[in-house]
């Protein structure tokens, strides 16, 4: 039963339908050919007899005329001859009428039948064509809807690629922090010597931010000391420049 039930459900799944009914219209294509075969040997049954029978009545009417002759010549034994086996080919010619009767019959119904499966045949060839139509529609409509949806398998597959990737990169990414937290903290050594620890890396910045202010002041005394002495040369030219312009003193004389 479990055997069954597998084998049941993978042949549901592998079962198309268009196919199935692609398959039921050739085999009723194949029954109205063997229905149409039928008619054409009870045709050509029919049509044996009715050779035989023409055949056997030429014969009985040869057989008529022969023992009229004879009977016409006086000898009557030959016309009783004759008259005895024209009875036998009537009694034939009876029999054969009945079996063209019958053939005749079940050649009509082989006909009808024909006719009639041609008819369900092509009805058959209609719906088919009509439930293929509206199975294919459904089934694109459902990859659509399902393709929108996220559910079909190639889109599942493709969902489940980026969630793989996306849980390696959070992972990759948890793992950096972890290292550089892990080499901040100490616990870890840095193989290359270009990792500093907490301490080294806030005296170095303690370094370079002293430096900074000690280069800042030494600037800022350069240009205080270069303003000092522009104003003392300038305050001496102006100076010199006044006692030029001065005029110069008249010898005194003293009063005898």
């Amino acid at each position: 039963m479990i055997f069954r039930a597998k084998a049941n459900k993978a042949l549901d799944r592998a079962e198309d339908p268009r196919e199935t009914l692609d398959y039921s219209y050739q085999k009723q294509l194949e029954l109205l050919q063997k229905v149409r075969r039928g008619v054409a040997d009870v045709a050509t049954s029919r049509k044996r007899l009715e050779l035989q029978l023409n055949q056997l009545q030429q014969q009985s009417g040869k057989l008529e005329d022969q023992g009229r002759k004879a009977l016409a010549l006086g000898r009557e034994d030959l016309a009783r001859e004759a008259l005895s086996r024209r009875a036998a080919l009537q009694q034939q010619v009876t029999d054969l009428e009945t079996q063209h009767s019958t053939l005749q019959g079940e050649e009509e119904k082989l006909t009808l039948a024909a006719q009639r499966l041609q008819a369900k045949v092509d009805a058959f060839r209609t719906k088919k064509e009509t439930i293929k139509a509206t199975y294919t529609a459904a089934q694109a409509q459902t990859r659509i809807g399902e393709a929108f949806s996220g559910i079909s398998e190639e889109m599942g597959d493709v969902g489940l690629a980026i969630q793989r990737a996306e849980d390696k990169t959070a992972q990759l990414q948890a793992r950096a922090g972890a290292i550089d937290e892990l080499l901040a903290s100490g616990a870890l050594d840095d193989q290359s010597g270009m990792h500093k620890d907490d301490i080294q890396a806030e005296l170095d910045q303690l370094s370079g931010g002293t430096d900074v202010e000690l280069e800042l002041q030494r600037m800022k005394a350069e240009l205080a000391g270069g303003s000092s002495a522009g104003q003392q040369a300038l305050e001496s030219g102006t100076n010199q420049q006044q006692s030029s312009q001065q005029p110069q003193d008249t010898p005194r004389f003293d009063k005898q």
